[in-house]
């Protein structure tokens, strides 16, 4: 192959890499700055939260997830569950994940399933990735959960008894 030629091909593959790095860039901005559509789905949507869909084998996998009652601060129906199903209400329940145990509430990230980020640590309302953290009691439910030292963030919560990843075993709040 002639230098021109290789030249060439060496300017094009670096020409790529600036666009492509140039996009991403630039949705790292709007994101910050907006929420965008692709992300639409992990946020607000019409005033109401939703979540992007998990595969169910991802879902049993996690140790993290409850799933609750999405229908908004007028509904009082207060369902939750470490499986997927439908509300008291008859909505099917969105699941989030937790990020922090508190006595016998859990902080959800209000993000939906997908989002691995964490309590934020200027703003204990929020998640880390600014959206506004849910409280839930687990008081009745029938839910284990480890809460070492009254407050944890093992982020472990089961349908049955067991351990943490942090040994403790895991208690329910009748």
């Amino acid at each position: 192959m002639r230098s021109g030629m290789k030249g060439l091909i060496w300017l094009l593959v670096i020409g790529g890499v600036l666009v492509l790095s140039g996009c991403f860039g630039m949705h790292g901005k709007h994101h910050r700055q907006m929420k965008c559509a692709n992300c639409q789905g992990q946020g607000m949507n019409a005033g109401g939260m939703t979540a992007m869909p998990m595969a169910a084998d991802q879902a049993a996998q996690r140790s993290d997830l409850l799933y609750v009652c999405n229908c908004g601060p007028e509904c009082n129906c207060n369902s939750v569950s470490v499986r997927p199903g439908d509300c008291a209400c008859g909505k099917p329940m969105v699941p989030y994940h937790v990020v922090k145990v508190e006595g016998d509430e859990v902080l959800l990230c209000t993000c939906g399933a997908n989002c691995a980020c964490a309590l934020d640590k200027n703003d204990g309302s929020k998640c880390g990735c600014g959206m506004a953290v849910k409280r839930v009691s687990l008081k009745g439910t029938g839910i284990y959960f480890c809460n070492c030292g009254g407050s944890c963030f093992c982020n472990t919560v089961s349908g049955e008894p067991g351990a943490c990843k942090c040994g403790m075993p895991l208690k329910t709040i009748n």
